[in-house]
C-alpha cells in the first residue's frame, strides 16, 4: 500500500492533494492513504477561529471548510492528528476520534486504528511540562490560557498509548526528544543553526514521545512541528523497553523563525518518568543434531552464550509545512496484511487493543485540573487483557474477519454550520458530536466529552 505523509497542513488541503496527484501522474502509481502530522486547522466557520491559538494575522478560514460542507471531497482516505494550531473546540468534540469531513478521519487526542490491517497510532498536541500531569479541565469559551493548554498532551494519553503492542506507524506533531542524535545532526544544524541551544539543553522535542518510541518500537514514526525535513533511525537494543527521559525546559518552537510564536507558557514542572515493560526473554538455542558430543566435554566445557536477537529499528521522518519548494510530503510503500474492499478503497477499522485500553482507562479520565492516581503497569495490563476479551466477545464475535469497520459505527455529521460572510468571530457554542456518542455507546463507557446540557444539532450539507 502506498502511503503519503504530510508535515504541517496549515489548512492547505487543496495544495496537498494536488501534489499527490502530480506525484501519481509522474510516477505511475496510486496513493492509497494520506497521513497528516498536525496543524491541520479544521476550521468549519469563522467562529471556530476564536478557538485557534494563533496571532490575528493568521486567523483565516483556510481550505478545510469546503470539505466540511461537502462542496469538495477528499480524494484519498486521510488520517489526521492535532498540533498546536487547531480549532481545538472541534477536536475536543471528537476526543476519541471521528470523521472531520467525508474521507478525513481524526485519530483523536490519542488513538490507534487499522487501515487494511496496518496499525497506525498517534498522539495529538505538543508537550508542555506544566500541563502534562493535569486533567482535561478546559471548557469553552476558552480564555488565553485554556486555548493553549487544551492542546498540551496529557500523561493520561501517553500512558494509554504505552500499553499498546507495537504499531507499524506512529504519528506525532512534536519530535521525540533527542531524535536529532540518531540522524545527520551536522546537516540539521547547518540548515537550522538556531536549534543548537535547545539541543545543548536537551530541550528539542518531547520527552514523552521519545519514551513512547523506546517503548512501542514502531517501524515508522512521522512528525512535523519544526518545519524542516529530517530523517533518523533509532536502533532498539534487545532488552530495551524501559525508557527514562530528562525534563525539557523549553521548546524549539520559541527559537524556530518558521514557527508561529504564540508565547506558550507553563514550562515550570518536570514530566513524569515513564516505566514500561521490558522486552521478552531470548529464546533457548536448540542443540545441533549433527554435532558429535562427548559426555565429559559437556561436563567440563561451559556452553557459549546464546546469540543476540537482531535489533529492531524505528525509521523516523519529520516533514516541513506545505509551501512551495519545501519538503512537505513523501510517499512510502508498506505491505498490508489484509486486502482492500472490492472497489479498491482501503478499509479503516477500529483497533481492538485500543478499544480495550479505552474501556480500561475511561474511568481515569479527569475533567478537572487535578488528575487522580493511575494504576501501576501490571494491573493496568491485566485490565486491558480483560477488556480485550470483552471487545472480542461483544464487538468482534459476529464478524467473521474480526474487523470492526469505523463506518459501521461512526458517520460524518455537520454539527456546526458552515462559513458565512456575516458570521461573527465570537466564540462558538459547544456542538455535541453524535460520533462521540456512538463511540461511547459501542464501548458501553461514560461519555465524558459532551457536556450534560448540550444537545446535538445536525446541519444539511451541499452533497452527501
Amino acid at each position: 500500500m502506498k502511503i503519503a505523509i504530510e508535515g504541517c497542513c496549515h489548512g492547505e488541503l487543496d495544495a496537498i492533494y494536488a501534489e499527490i496527484a502530480r506525484l501519481e501522474q509522474q510516477n505511475g502509481y496510486k496513493v492509497d492513504l494520506l497521513l497528516i502530522c498536525g496543524d491541520f486547522q479544521a476550521i468549519r466557520n469563522h467562529r471556530d477561529l476564536a478557538c485557534m491559538a494563533v496571532p490575528d494575522k493568521y486567523k483565516k478560514l483556510g481550505g478545510f471548510a469546503k470539505y466540511y460542507t461537502g462542496e469538495a471531497k477528499a480524494p484519498i482516505l486521510t488520517l489526521v492528528i492535532g498540533g498546536n494550531h487547531e480549532a481545538s473546540n472541534y477536536f475536543w468534540e471528537l476526543y476519541h476520534g471521528g470523521w472531520l469531513a467525508h474521507n478525513i478521519y481524526f485519530l483523536g487526542h490519542a488513538g490507534c486504528v487499522q487501515v487494511n490491517g496496518i496499525r497506525i497510532a498517534g498522539a495529538s498536541g505538543i508537550f508542555k511540562p506544566g500541563d502534562f500531569q493535569c486533567g482535561h479541565y478546559e471548557r469553552p469559551p476558552y480564555n488565553h490560557g485554556s486555548m493553549r493548554s487544551i492542546y498540551h498532551i496529557r500523561q493520561y494519553n501517553v500512558l494509554r498509548l504505552s500499553l499498546l503492542s507495537s504499531p507499524a506507524i506512529f504519528l506525532s506533531h512534536d519530535w521525540p526528544q533527542g531524535i536529532e542524535h540518531h540522524g545527520d545532526l551536522r546537516d540539521l544544524l547547518r540548515r537550522k543553526p538556531y536549534f543548537r541551544d535547545d539541543i545543548n539543553k536537551g530541550a528539542l522535542g518531547s520527552p514523552p514521545m521519545m519514551g513512547l518510541l523506546r517503548t512501542l518500537h514502531p517501524a515508522w514514526w512521522f512528525a512535523a512541528h519544526l518545519h524542516c525535513r529530517f530523517e533518523a533511525k533509532v536502533v532498539h537494543k534487545p532488552g530495551s523497553g524501559v525508557a527514562t527521559t530528562t525534563p525539557a525546559t523549553s521548546s524549539a518552537e520559541k527559537t524556530n523563525p518558521d514557527e508561529i510564536n504564540i508565547d506558550d507558557e507553563d514550562d515550570d514542572a518536570p514530566p513524569a518518568r515513564m516505566n514500561v515493560e521490558g522486552a521478552p526473554a531470548l529464546p533457548d538455542v536448540p542443540r545441533n543434531p549433527d554435532e558429535i558430543t562427548l559426555e565429559d566435554e559437556e561436563d567440563d566445557v561451559e556452553a557459549p552464550p546464546p546469540p543476540m536477537a537482531p535489533p529492531v529499528a524505528t525509521n523516523f521522518l519529520a516533514l516541513d509545512k506545505c509551501l512551495p519548494r519545501r519538503k512537505f510530503l513523501e510517499v512510502i510503500d508498506i505491505d498490508t496484511p489484509t486486502f482492500p474492499q472490492s472497489d479498491g478503497t482501503p478499509v479503516l477499522a477500529f483497533d481492538p487493543e485500543w478499544l480495550a485500553i479505552t474501556r480500561a482507562f475511561n474511568g481515569y479520565m479527569s475533567l478537572e485540573r487535578h488528575q487522580s492516581t493511575y494504576p501501576d503497569e501490571a494491573p493496568a495490563r491485566d485490565a486491558v487483557k480483560e477488556e480485550l476479551a470483552w471487545v472480542k466477545e461483544h464487538l468482534l464475535k459476529d464478524n467473521s474477519d474480526s474487523v470492526l469497520k469505523v463506518e459501521d459505527v461512526q458517520q460524518f455529521a455537520t454539527v456546526a454550520p458552515g462559513p458565512a460572510n456575516d458570521e461573527p468571530r465570537a466564540p462558538p457554542p459547544y456542538y455535541p458530536n453524535p460520533q462521540t456518542a456512538a463511540f461511547c455507546t459501542m464501548l458501553q463507557i461514560e461519555n465524558k466529552v459532551d457536556f450534560a446540557d448540550a444537545r446535538p444539532k445536525i446541519f444539511e450539507t451541499g452533497s452527501s
